[in-house]
């Protein structure tokens, strides 16, 4: 048994931000292996549903980017799902954008949706980052994470996110570093 996080703010105006893009993974693995329609539990949207004879749960926390322990901890609870059995997609400022780095444990390196989940479940979990790249000019890091892509990021998003669903037997075996090579080499 699996639990797939991603991370993101739950208001409309937030779909398309670069901070979203944990929600676009995890809408992009329901999609493609017609997991659960989404409901409302656990302040989240949890999905369940079988990959690669492995049974799933995959949750978007409502509980916004700041909150997200909250969620996930009251989810691994009820069901009884080890951290080590908790896999997070979230963006990241300090990779590369377009590029994904897969790794278990370590630091929130000032990432609040992780330093969140990290108060509430401890830090022995598995975590695919999304490079968004830094901010370029005078911009904010909390108003650039918080911009929409633009559309050729858009079309990159779209791509990485195929490649991360492609490849989800990869993840699923927990050999992150095959599987962000695999990602990348894509």
């Amino acid at each position: 048994m699996l639990l797939f996080v991603g991370l993101g703010n739950p208001t409309p105006d937030s779909e398309n931000n670069r901070h979203n893009v944990g929600f676009k993974i995890i809408d992009s693995i329901n999609k493609k292996f017609n997991l659960s329609k989404q409901k409302p539990k656990f302040k989240g949207l949890l999905t369940t549903g079988n990959i690669a004879d492995k049974k799933i749960y995959a949750i978007k926390p409502l509980t916004f980017m700041n909150n997200s322990g909250i969620c996930i901890r009251e989810l691994i609870e009820y069901f009884k799902i080890d951290a080590e059995d908790v896999i997070v997609f979230h963006d990241d400022l300090d990779i590369e954008f377009g590029k994904i780095k897969a790794k278990f444990g370590g630091s929130d390196a000032g990432h609040n949706g992780i330093a969140s989940i990290d108060k509430f479940i401890g830090k022995d979990y598995s975590r695919v980052r999304i490079g968004i790249g830094k901010p370029k000019g005078d911009i904010e890091v909390a108003d650039y994470v918080l911009q929409n892509f633009d559309e050729e990021e858009f079309l990159s998003i779209e791509k990485i996110t195929k490649n991360i669903t492609d490849s989800m037997s990869i993840l699923i075996e927990k050999k992150l570093d095959l599987f962000s090579s695999t990602v990348n080499n894509k």
